[in-house]
């Protein structure tokens, strides 16, 4: 990764602008001029830093609404520093951060602790609040304190909110501060000690499994309870047939229900797990390819907003083991573009547009951040990248300080080539 400031005027020259908020594709100039947008078209200036844009799509920086970056507590997995930088090598200017720290997010002062830190961040890095004290499903957090600090939704993700009265008093207050619920979507009694997938394969391994039913009675629960408080509701790492058809419903009665999906559940199915890889061991657990069929249609229909990582990253410690002890989670900003353009684009036929406005301007619209970044005077959040480049993952393109990622060795297509945020470009 090679970093730059940018220079006072910089000129990216004969790229294809995608728009996502206009839905426009066409060939042009972007000019920026003291970090912001300056001009987007046809630009002719004389005393620019030229950078050759042709064959290469420049669009909104990307927006990831789901990654763990470990820090309070477990800097030794992940800092907000080390997972701007892995965030950066996915093109992505902007992230959400989980609260399943140690000690977890789930204080007005733990918030500000996020907040201030992630100033000096390259990114921009947006704390989540933790939805009950502790995370225990129990007594509710100091809600509306949290949102004056600066978080953007509330979860208890990594454990769901079993208690559907506690789940409703927390829609209600979180309705209240216009702020979204995001729960982990796994009945624990269902799930139980499952490990991977119930089916086929998990008869054969040998190993526990976790019925698709866990979470496809979560998600109902949970947009019911919506339905009836009026809150937002966003339906995390989604990786089901059955949880796709109860949002798709849901949102043709109510419209405060948004859902994602992780590259990893449309990449992989169960049947990649044969071989014990514990960096494949991740909640909710990789399904079959019934259902990686149904989050493609589902993405492409609209049901499923926006492709967030759940960058989860985990020490060789917790994931060099047997796949029972192994830690739930793998890493995944820096092989995302990778491999949605990969299954979407090259091979299912999805639409560019469609899955850059996965990445940027929907997410965006789920927690109520700037949209159109496309305009004149609006600070640069840029991703450029060459749509038609296929690559092998290998260490050399990991910039987490953790290596947990199924994607070793994997092919993908779509390669990030620069990121600016913040004043600065970033080339690979």
């Amino acid at each position: 990764m090679k970093t730059k400031k940018l220079a006072k005027r910089t000129l990216f020259k004969g790229g294809t602008i995608l728009d996502p908020v206009k839905e426009k594709e066409f060939m042009g100039d972007i000019l920026i001029v003291n970090g912001k947008i300056a001009a987007v078209g046809k630009v002719n200036v004389d005393d620019a830093d030229v950078i050759d844009c042709k064959g290469w799509v420049v669009t909104h920086g990307f927006c990831d609404l789901h990654v763990h970056f470990r820090e309070p507590g477990r800097e030794d997995k992940e800092t907000l520093e080390t997972g701007s930088r892995a965030a950066l090598a996915g093109g992505f200017t902007r992230v959400c951060a989980m609260p399943n720290t140690n000690p977890p997010i789930d204080s007005p002062e733990s918030v500000r602790f996020v907040a201030e830190k992630s100033r000096n961040c390259p990114i921009h890095i947006h704390p989540i609040g933790a939805a009950t004290k502790g995370q225990k499903g129990e007594e509710l957090t100091e809600m509306a304190g949290m949102a004056d600090e600066g978080a953007v939704a509330f979860s208890d993700d990594g454990r769901p909110i079993m208690n559907g009265g506690v789940m409703r008093r927390i829609l209600e207050y979180a309705g209240m501060l216009g702020k979204p619920v995001i729960n982990h979507a796994e009945d624990d009694g269902l799930r139980n000690e499952g490990l991977m997938n119930e089916g086929l394969m998990s008869t054969r391994l040998g190993l526990p499994g976790n019925p698709t039913q866990a979470e496809a009675i979560m998600v109902h629960r949970d947009l019911e309870i919506a339905k009836l408080t009026g809150a937002k509701l966003h339906i995390p790492h989604i990786s089901t047939a059955s949880a796709t058809h109860h949002v798709a419903e849901m949102k043709q009665r109510y419209d405060q229900v948004t859902a994602e999906v992780t590259p990893h559940h449309l990449y992989f199915t169960d049947d990649d797990l044969g071989e014990y890889d514990t960096n494949l061991k991740v909640a909710p657990p990789i399904r079959g390819n019934a259902d990686r069929k149904a989050l493609i249609n589902g993405l492409k229909n609209g049901t499923i907003d926006c492709i967030a990582t759940d960058h989860a990253p985990h020490t060789i410690e917790d994931k060099e083991s047997t796949f029972d002890l192994a830690a739930f989670g793998m890493i995944g900003l820096e092989s995302c573009l990778g491999a949605v353009l990969k299954i979407l684009v090259q091979e299912e036929g999805v639409n560019l547009l469609t899955v850059v406005k996965a990445l940027t301007v929907n997410p965006r619209k789920i927690m109520g951040f700037e949209t159109n970044l496309l305009t004149e005077k609006t600070v640069a959040e840029l991703t450029i990248f060459n749509p038609h480049e296929n690559w092998d993952f290998s260490r050399e393109n990991i910039y987490s300080k953790s290596i947990n990622s199924p994607y070793l060795g994997k092919s993908l297509a779509g390669k990030v080539k620069y990121t600016i945020v913040k004043g600065h470009l970033y080339s690979y």
